[in-house]
């Protein structure tokens, strides 16, 4: 549809420039003023000609009637002015003669925009805490941060998927102590992360103290878990080794769930490969005056920005978060050379980047401005709150395999003999969690409804999966046809399924500039939408005549590109059988 409105808004200003020769403007502007009217009615594209009044120095109502006065575009099958909107009904032949061709020679690469040749984006997000288990809160991060890797390479750019480990600090001085008391080598092979999670939230029980279960506080533990992460940043062998195993263990049961999602990444440098790099960034601080001492730790004062103090170093002249952050941004410019890094985060760290950012462009980086924080609200079930710490998690194996077994049990009824069920149910149990993550604006908070996510009616996963399929079984049962035919749009249904997947390419612009996978999944439901309608409405395999046969055949075809093309950009399973 750009190029449409490209094409239109330049017919437009040709009428402009008749009116008024020396007005200033252009085709690019006139297109973004191009609306999509709430009703059929008034048309496919509409111009408020209010927009044009200063320009113009005349009333909405005469710009319409002018601009509309013998108004002549390819694309345009009628356009007419209705009190000050100038209002453009699109050719159906043309429009589907455009996608149809479009989505054929393009293939996989239909609806990408030409963004990001010879630029580079790099993008932190899951980056989970070593030694605890994935849940879902962990999903945001994940699958938003998934979608942008996804939708950035698709448009062009250069990606490096960077999964920022939480590999170093204070907790791993808790699991060891932990281990060292409670735990046994092969409880842990046997058991993996369950195992240390049961100790850690053990280890902070006995810290703490936990009432309900009878366990006194024991502040002395804290210390004590203090000195043995003191010793592994002195480089303890025994520590470091301890370490190195509780990595390991983690990063093997996080594959299990990347695998199920079909994410990988380029990086796994956690904040522990950072340890050596921070020094230097703190004596630049220091060279440039930036730091001052309060109350025996080293600030940078963010005061005159409206922010609190950035944290630099503790008292006793340990490392922080945005320590080891600036030193992390630092290595990646340097490596990479990006000219975009996103970071994915929870909304609930908005301050810290803000801080760090900002600290970062004090320095003197002129790459400060690259820095793109892309906050996310939180995720519930039923309401519950979740807290490794306290054990009260919902992980995401669990969920993931609850929205399996009900899909399975589902399809059981619906399709008992369908081959490779297991395999179908997995692809789109697991779909409808992130799709029913990701239909939602990423900043609201979510509670998440099982029943909601797996309904094969409605905007879920599984009914935008089924529309994929439907496409697969009538193409399937269609056969060959012949694709060098003429066209022959007969019906409204055709005509707005070609205008909906001509869509494409300007959502995906909106999702890039917006940081908003939530853009991509409301039009992959205008699409099923648009198609399902096309479907039950409008005969395919038997059609009047074979033309018109032809012509659905091909709409069919160009649905399912763009339904396939546009679930890549969101962790969704193509599914050929339901």
């Amino acid at each position: 549809m750009i190029s449409i409105k490209k094409m239109i808004a330049e017919a437009i200003v040709a009428r402009v420039l008749e009116i008024k020769n020396d007005a200033e403007l252009d085709a690019l502007t006139v297109s973004a003023m191009l609306e999509y009217p709430p009703d059929a009615k008034m048309g496919d594209l509409a111009l408020p000609c209010f927009k044009l009044s200063k320009i113009l120095r005349s009333s909405p109502v005469k710009i319409a009637e002018t601009v509309a006065e013998g108004f002549s575009v390819p694309c345009v099958a009628k356009a007419e002015a209705v009190n000050g909107y100038f209002n453009i009904f699109l050719d159906g032949e043309y429009l589907a003669s455009k996608v149809i061709a479009e989505a054929r020679e393009k293939g996989a690469k239909y609806g990408a925009p030409d963004l990001g040749e010879g630029k580079t984006v790099v993008l932190d997000y899951s980056s989970p805490n070593v030694a605890k288990p994935f849940h879902i809160g962990h999903l945001g991060t994940t699958v938003i941060g998934h979608s942008l890797k996804m939708l950035h390479e698709f448009a062009g750019y250069k990606c490096v998927g960077i999964n920022y480990l939480g590999d170093w600090g204070t907790q791993f001085g808790k699991l060891i102590t932990a281990y060292r008391k409670w735990g046994n080598k092969e409880e842990v092979e046997q058991r993996g992360i369950d195992a240390l999670v049961e100790l850690y939230v053990r280890v902070n029980n006995a810290i703490s103290g936990n009432e309900e279960q009878g366990i006194p506080a024991d502040p002395a533990l804290a210390d004590e878990a203090r000195a043995e992460f003191h010793k592994m940043e002195e480089g303890d062998e025994e520590n470091i080794a301890l370490w190195k195993w509780f990595v390991e263990i983690s990063l093997a049961e996080y594959q299990k769930t990347y695998a199920q999602l079909g994410i990988e990444f380029d990086s796994y440098k956690g904040e522990s490969f950072y340890t050596d790099k921070m020094p230097a960034e703190v004596q630049k601080l220091r060279d440039k005056g930036l730091l001052k001492i309060d109350d025996g730790a080293s600030i940078v004062d963010l005061e005159e920005y409206g922010m609190p103090p950035c944290l630099i170093l503790k008292r006793d002249g340990s490392t922080l978060y945005p320590t080891r952050d600036i030193a992390a941004a630092v290595y990646r410019k340097n490596t990479y050379n990006f000219d975009k890094a996103i970071y994915v985060t929870s909304a609930g760290q908005s301050l810290h980047f803000a801080q760090w950012f900002k600290v970062v462009e004090l320095m003197g980086y002129d790459w400060a401005d690259k820095l793109v924080h892309v906050p996310y609200g939180t995720v519930s079930i039923n309401g519950a709150k979740l807290a490794t710490r306290t054990g009260n998690v919902i992980l995401l194996r669990d969920l993931f395999a609850t929205a399996i077994e009900k899909v399975a049990g589902i399809m059981d009824e619906k399709n008992p003999n369908l081959a490779n069920k297991e395999k179908i149910a997995e692809q789109i149990g697991v779909g409808a969690v992130v799709f029913y993550y990701l239909s939602n604006n990423r900043i609201r908070d979510i509670n998440f409804v099982m029943e909601d996510a797996l309904s094969f009616d409605g905007n879920t996963g599984p009914y935008v999966q089924y529309t994929y399929a439907r496409t697969c079984s009538v193409l399937e049962k269609g056969g060959e046809y012949d694709r060098s035919a003429a066209l022959c749009v007969t019906t409204p249904e055709e005509t707005e399924l070609a205008k909906t997947l001509l869509r494409f390419e300007e959502n995906v612009v909106d999702a890039i500039d917006t940081y908003e996978p939530s853009v991509i999944t409301r039009y992959i439901l205008d699409v099923a939408g648009a198609f399902n309608r096309f479907y039950h409405n409008c005969s395919i395999l038997g059609a009047e005549n074979e033309q018109i046969k032809n012509t659905r055949l091909a709409l069919t075809e160009a649905a399912k590109t763009v339904l396939g093309n546009a679930f890549g950009l969101i962790c969704l399973t193509k599914t050929e059988k339901v």
